[in-house]
């Protein structure tokens, strides 16, 4: 039997990750989202089995959409850049974000 905590991550991973990162920095953000996304799995699950839910899967995937959203898209970045410039900023980073969208429209 071990006594290790449940979110911590098996040597495996810790490795791979080391070589997948060349930073601390990356490291341990890598790490804490690895723990995150356990301690978020567990929640989960917790919930379901003691019943919170009439509609487990609808209530456990709201959750997960709640706790991790996915980052705007180039394209909704791109209008929120336009809306910018409209609106008379001159925002090189603005300028950017549209300049990349409208590279990857097809001719």
């Amino acid at each position: 039997m071990t006594n290790q905590h449940p979110i911590t991550p098996p040597p495996h991973l810790i490795e791979q990750w080391m070589q997948d990162h060349s930073t601390k920095y990356g490291l341990a953000r890598k790490a804490a989202q690895w723990g995150a996304n356990q301690e978020l799995e567990a929640c989960c699950e917790w919930l379901v089995s003691e019943g919170w839910f009439k509609y487990e899967h609808e209530a456990v995937e709201d959750l997960r959409t709640a706790r991790r959203p996915k980052p705007p898209s180039l394209k909704d970045r791109a209008l929120q850049a336009w809306a910018a410039v409209e609106a008379g900023t001159d925002d090189q980073t603005a300028m950017a974000v549209i300049r990349r969208a409208l590279e990857q429209l097809d001719d």
